[in-house]
């Protein structure tokens, strides 16, 4: 049998590593941050347990990676979604609902996503993050940001805090309430995109 190619073997470990975010967010899910382990990881994924190792230096960075997947994911799927749209500003209202909307459907992952990021380590600056955080600054474009260095820290910003609110126990903003102050912030219509937790939205008569 032949060698495999190196583009073949870039995509095996393209699909391990995948695999092994995608494991890691079911398992979070069940089980919580603390309640899961590197070895369930693998286990989940079907994978050597030298792989985690091999592909991330711990628990946390790979948890980071796995849920900025999951977002990455969640939003392009939103912004992508038939109809097809090239309005800006309901692009930018689909992705302030995709976030929204995964807050509430996934809070666990969310919420221990959220706490890891306030530790020393901060922010994990891996392929899934950077691909994110393109994603929101292309869409930050194509709203007409005139100042896209700007708005787009800021998006992000305000798109955390009110992940925090809605997670905050004892303390949680209703997601209604929180999504009208962030449309009012961009200037946009209230019946854009498809709110979380409900029917889609029809744009009101203009």
């Amino acid at each position: 049998m032949s060698p495999r190619s190196p583009s073949v073997n870039e995509e095996l470990r393209r699909r391990s590593r995948e695999r092994l975010l995608q494991a890691t967010v079911e398992l979070v899910e069940e089980r919580g941050f603390d309640g899961t382990t590197l070895a369930d990881i693998a286990d989940r994924a079907g994978a050597a347990r030298g792989l985690v190792s091999y592909y991330f230096p711990g628990k946390r960075p790979m948890f980071q990676s796995a849920v900025h997947r999951l977002m990455h994911r969640t939003l392009e799927a939103a912004l992508e979604r038939e109809p097809r749209t090239d309005d800006g500003r309901e692009l930018l209202a689909r992705a302030i609902d995709a976030v929204l909307g995964l807050t509430v459907d996934h809070p666990v992952v969310m919420r221990a996503h959220m706490a890891g990021i306030l530790q020393a380590e901060g922010f994990v600056q891996c392929p899934e993050q950077q691909r994110l955080a393109e994603l929101l600054r292309e869409t930050m474009v194509r709203y007409g940001s005139p100042d896209v260095d700007s708005d787009y820290p800021l998006l992000r910003a305000l798109m955390m805090g009110a992940v925090f609110a809605i997670l905050l126990p004892g303390a949680a903003m209703p997601l209604a309430s929180l999504r009208d102050e962030l449309f009012h912030r961009f200037g946009l219509d209230p019946a854009y995109a498809a709110p979380p937790g409900g029917e889609p939205a029809r744009r009101s008569a203009s």
